[in-house]
């Protein structure tokens, strides 16, 4: 693998290659004619992508229009013009997607129809799901080699197993390009010292064989102090491809990121106290740092016109590193914080909370599937999949759990970091196997040309094997292994279950769809690669629920507009919650969420264009011993988007994109209100030609200061303030 500085330097020359060369390559395309699909700004009929495939509401290949599901399609071209710096900024402008990350989960994390975490919102990298450690996945990493986002509203388990029960997003890399030679770079600077490049080619080499190559790398001092990030993501693709009806493909994704080591900002009287907002109570030696490796070698043979063999067999490797001092709150006039988790001198932060933690996780499997269509009358027509997906997940779990404790006290404004305390050392102290297999079949009858029945069922069942290791008496050397669930009894635990969904969709013109679905759906207790180990809890099984949608979708104004709107209600039985980071699994009894979620896609006369979404949602605890009627934390059940830009010829392009989040709640019992907040970015593109563009953007124009996600009750994590960057794109 290339190193981080070489990998900068190779895509640093690259992005500056093709930027000197465009003018030459524009003036050879200008004498053929420009090739509209590679202009920088693009001008023409817009198309809705109701009407494109989208793999991941059904591996049938049905459309938007046909799935009786609500499913919405990000295209990657879109979220890079628009400046997304991250494949969480990116999928948070879907319907009803918003940002339940923190730096204990990765950053990852989403909520979703009133349910949120990496236990109830299944991640997905080209199809294929992502196994969580302890709720953190750090994999894609850039938003850069993205060909699209799909994503999946509501319960998924019947496609891609526990843990899916408030929808599924699917990140679906670029891929070669079989017909012509394409190349496109990137590079910008802007506020807080932040930069970016990035390079990007694709092209046949040959009759058979065909690839794609992208660069990214970013880095940033951050709007905190000591508040520097730095990112790389790499990543190929090699096609080999024999025939029109088979294909080959081999593809290596690589990520290696150095997040910002700031764990929030505590409030003062309850409130923010916009004073502190660069500071960071971090100690100065705090690490972070996220490496990922996945390979991956997908098979798709079109045996003839009623049978399709797809399959995909991978290898991911996770190496995740925590070495900080997590928590602060502000001591209150009595002596203690007001969320009770510290104590000291009135007026000063309390910290603590020195935790060490490595995960090193392997995961490799297999995943295929057989299709096989065949006419039924003389309108009819059935489409059957068959499919299996078969998994190992390993991990080493380190820790420093066994440290002295380290809490002390600062001053708000004007304090000395730290370092960090660790009296034990970071070293293995369990390993876990997670083994999954199943198998799922899914259908859909079309019984006219405008009536179909959609269904799926597909049985799941997971093996979860953990051992502690045992150490010498100086806790210097690993000696042996022993069983670690159940209170030591046993070394593995068992969990099987099957889910099914079943969808009407009506059709009464080609471009308008009317739907109904019930679907059930299956959340793991905790995580499978870290099942706790108690002896209370050994008995348990995964939580269920249910969900019935309803939904219309239309494409309307000859192509050059969309909408859908879809009303839902979702009940999860058997509920648990861990309502602090490696602390005891409780039960919650059952919870549910009902609301509806909309959609609009307009091109306009005169070169304007609109997206716009939301949902209003009421999320709520049904059943849990003295929050019955509670929202849920970390669940806004409030939140929209809204993008108006306007193209002048094909020479310019502006951009307004409004973000907005309503209030959330941190606790279980409603006490830490998270106010609403609304984010606004502009940006303008100028085609110097029509294949290189100049950028400006601002970030958060009126300088909001804002929550975009919570580390504990009164702990905010602030969004990006008032920012500035310019870049130049190029492509060809």
């Amino acid at each position: 693998m290339i190193s981080g500085r070489g990998a900068l330097r190779l895509a640093g020359a690259s992005a500056l290659a093709m930027a000197l060369a465009q003018p030459a390559m524009a003036q050879a395309q200008d004498a053929q004619g420009t090739d509209a699909s590679n202009a920088i700004i693009v001008i023409g009929k817009y198309e809705t992508s109701l009407t494109t495939g989208a793999t991941t509401g059904s591996r049938l290949g049905l459309t938007p229009l046909e799935t009786p599901a609500t499913v919405n399609v990000m295209d990657g071209d879109a979220l890079r013009a628009r400046g997304d710096f991250s494949i969480m900024d990116a999928v948070t402008r879907a319907p009803g997607v918003t940002n339940a990350g923190n730096p204990g989960n990765g950053g990852s994390a989403l909520a979703m129809r009133g349910f949120s975490g990496q236990g109830s919102v299944l991640q997905l990298y080209d199809g294929l799901r992502l196994f969580p450690v302890a709720d953190t996945i750090t994999f894609p990493s850039d938003p850069w080699n993205v060909e699209r986002i799909e994503v999946l509203s509501g319960p998924a388990s019947v496609l891609y197993g526990q843990g899916a029960l408030g929808g599924a997003v699917n990140i679906i890399p670029r891929q070669p390009n079989t017909q012509r030679l394409e190349a496109q770079g990137e590079a910008g600077y802007g506020s807080q010292n932040s930069w970016h490049v990035a390079a990007g080619a694709a092209g046949p080499l040959g009759e058979m064989l065909s690839f794609r190559a992208d660069a990214s790398y970013r880095r940033s001092d951050g709007y905190v102090d000591r508040g520097d990030s730095e990112t790389l993501a790499l990543s190929g693709a090699l096609r080999f491809q024999p025939h029109d009806d088979v294909s080959l493909t081999l593809r290596d994704d690589y990520g290696d990121l150095h997040p910002t080591k700031y764990f929030g900002t505590p409030l003062i009287h309850s409130t923010l106290d916009t004073s502190i907002r660069e500071r960071n109570y971090n100690v100065a030696d705090a690490v972070m740092h996220w490496r990922d490796n996945r390979l991956a070698l997908t098979l798709n043979w079109a045996v003839s016109d009623a049978i399709t063999i797809a399959n995909s067999a991978y290898y991911l490797t996770s190496k995740r590193k925590w070495r900080n001092l997590e928590t602060y709150c502000w001591i209150g006039a009595d002596g203690d914080c007001p969320n009770g988790i510290g104590y000291g001198t009135p007026g000063n932060i309390y910290r603590a909370d020195n935790f060490g933690i490595v995960h090193d996780q392997k995961q490799y499997g297999d995943q295929g599937s057989i299709k096989i269509s065949a006419p039924i009358g003389g309108h009819g027509k059935n489409d059957l999949l068959l499919g299996f997906d078969v998994s190992r997940v390993n991990l080493v779990y380190s820790h420093d759990f066994g440290s002295d404790y380290q809490e002390d006290e600062v001053n708000p404004k004007s304090f000395n970091p730290g370092l960090f305390l660790d009296t034990q050392g970071i070293a293995p102290r369990y390993h876990t196997t997670t083994d999954t297999y199943a198998l799922y079949v899914e259908d859909r009858l079309a019984v006219t040309e405008q009536f179909s029945l959609v269904g799926g069922l597909r049985y799941e069942h997971n093996k979860v094997g953990r051992w502690n290791y045992v150490y010498n008496g100086a806790g210097t050397q690993i000696t042996g292994e022993a069983p670690a669930l159940n209170g030591g009894q046993d070394a593995y635990k068992s969990l099987d279950h099957a889910t099914w969904r079943v969808g009407a969709v009506y059709q009464p013109t080609p471009s308008i769809s009317l739907y109904g679905q019930y679907a059930t759906a299956v959340d793991p207790l905790g995580t499978l690669t870290t099942y706790s180990a108690s002896a209370t809890q050994f008995q348990l099984t995964n939580a269920t629920g249910n969900q019935i949608e309803m939904g219309a979708k239309a494409v309307f104004l000859d192509g050059h507009g969309s909408a859908a709107i879809a009303a839902y209600r979702i009940a999860k039985h058997n509920l648990f919650t861990q309502t602090r980071t490696n602390g005891a699994i409780e039960q919650v009894g059952e919870r549910s969420s009902r609301g509806i979620e909309a959609s609009l896609s307009l091109a306009l006369p005169g070169g304007f264009g609109l997206e716009a979404n939301g949902t209003l949602l009421d999320a709520r605890f049904d059943s849990f011993s003295g929050n019955d009627g509670n929202t849920p934390p970390g669940v806004p059940e409030e939140a929209a988007n809204v993008e108006l830009r306007w193209s002048a010829a094909d020479r310019f392009q502006a951009r307004a994109d409004l973000r907005y989040v309503g209030r959330r709640f941190s606790d279980n019992a409603n006490r830490f209100r998270v106010p609403a907040y609304t984010v606004v970015d502009l940006s303008v593109t100028y085609a110097v030609t029509p294949n290189i563009g100049l950028d400006v953007r601002i970030y958060n124009l009126f300088d909001k200061d804002y929550a975009l996600g919570t580390y504990s009750d009164e702990q905010w994590i602030l969004g990006r303030p008032r920012s500035v960057d310019i870049s130049i794109r190029a492509r060809y």
